[in-house]
């Protein structure tokens, strides 16, 4: 399998363009020999008829080139277009050089250059633009043998109004076209960059977290050790062996926490999408709600689409992390719904009475690590990481009477989520 740089797809992208381009011209030198026949007699009629289909020949062993063999280095590219304006100024030379108002499309070429290639060899391509032009000047051929001066004047006239029309058409859908596919090509990279930055900040934190677990490891089995000998030498009944033995459970959890630390960190790099109808995900997500906060004041609300969603681990995961947000800033009142939107997409809505965003700007929410009082403040930040890396959206919406997070999914296909569904 043969594998394709960035600037090599881009040129099999262009090469329709650029062929495109060429039979234009092509067909625009032909009815112009077949229009100026009408009116005069050329003095090199064969060659002007056979130099364009020529050139409509080497457009097309272009065209499947730029294709099927995409060339490496733009340079390649360059030499391309120098021929481009070779052939063109030949064609020119036969039918009356720089007289011929056809002359403008030397400047085809070195517009597509400007576009594709870099600065320097664009320049190169417009030197060797003027220097065809120049060439012209100097040497040019007459047009007919004949005196046909009326009739040659008005098939100028008439030629500089084609040619400025064509020019001006092709620009627009060429250039235009190779424009829009580099900005649409640049808004990709950007896209792609602030991906990248936010993934090393994810890396980042994994790493702080990695390394603070293990520092924690060797106090905690210290002190561990230590409560242990203090419930040793205490007496009995003594008030202190209830703290004790309050200190020997925390110290317990903090222990268990790490551990699951660990072992969350092994399950995620081998994690596997699974498809399920979304009533069996929000019904897990709600079984684990429900243990982690038995006290909490949640609603469900009802009915829950039955629609597939690719799932796994570190999904459930980043939802129950909005959902500890949520129960935090509102213990009184929190309510989870999911319906399926008309695009396509799974929509979990959390909403709660709390006033968790109101330092927060709306529609920024986990796209970076921001402060909290109750927290380190990454918690949203990687539950929107998770999200996105799975084709979803994590949207805020705050407002006087709370805070609304709203989660969206894309929906599989109805095949993937009944085989889910089975296993």
């Amino acid at each position: 399998m043969e594998w394709l740089t960035h600037s090599q797809t881009g040129f099999q992208q262009t090469a329709r363009y650029l062929l495109g381009m060429r039979l234009a011209i092509v067909a625009l030198q032909l009815i112009s020999i077949a229009v100026a026949e009408t009116m005069v007699t050329l003095a090199h009629r064969a060659e002007a008829v056979i130099l364009p289909l020529a050139y409509g020949v080497m457009a097309t062993l272009a065209w499947l080139w730029f294709t099927r063999r995409p060339p490496r280095s733009t340079q390649a590219v360059s030499l391309v277009l120098i021929v481009d304006l070779l052939l063109i100024g030949v064609w020119l030379y036969l039918t009356g050089g720089y007289t011929n108002p056809l002359v403008s499309l030397l400047l085809l070429p070195i517009a597509v250059a400007i576009v594709l290639v870099p600065l320097g060899q664009s320049i190169a391509v417009t030197v060797a633009g003027v220097a065809v032009y120049t060439s012209l000047v100097i040497w040019h051929t007459p047009v007919t043998h004949g005196h046909h001066n009326a009739n040659l004047a008005q098939l100028h006239l008439v030629g500089m109004w084609v040619t400025f029309a064509t020019t001006a058409a092709i620009l627009l859908l060429v250039v235009g076209a190779l424009a829009r596919r580099l900005r649409q090509q640049q808004a990709q990279l950007a896209q792609i960059r602030e991906t990248r930055l936010r993934d090393e900040q994810i890396i980042a934190l994994g790493l702080s977290a990695a390394a603070v677990a293990h520092r924690l490891g060797t106090p905690l089995n210290t002190m561990t050790l230590l409560v242990e000998e203090m419930k040793s030498a205490a007496l009995v009944g003594d008030p202190i062996a209830d703290d004790l033995a309050l200190m020997e459970s925390q110290l317990g959890l903090c222990t268990t926490h790490l551990q699951q630390l660990s072992s969350a960190a092994v399950q995620a790099k081998t994690a596997q999408l699974e498809n399920l109808p979304a009533r069996d995900w929000v019904a897990r997500l709600r079984e684990s709600a429900t243990l982690l906060w038995p006290g909490a004041a949640i609603e469900w609300r009802q009915p829950v689409p039955d629609c597939p969603v690719a799932v796994d681990a570190t999904l459930d995961q980043a939802v129950l992390n909005v959902l500890a947000n949520a129960v935090t800033a509102s213990p009184s009142w929190v309510a989870v719904a999911a319906s399926e939107g008309a695009d396509g997409r799974l929509e979990l809505v959390v909403e709660d009475h709390g006033d968790g965003l109101e330092s927060t700007p709306e529609g920024t929410l986990g796209d970076k690590v921001v402060s909290s009082e109750n927290g380190l403040g990454v918690g949203l930040f990687l539950s929107n990481a998770t999200i996105q890396r799975l084709g979803g959206t994590l949207k805020a919406r705050g407002s006087a009477d709370g805070t609304t997070i709203i989660i969206e999914l894309p929906i599989t296909a109805a095949t993937n989520g009944l085989a889910g569904e089975q296993a």
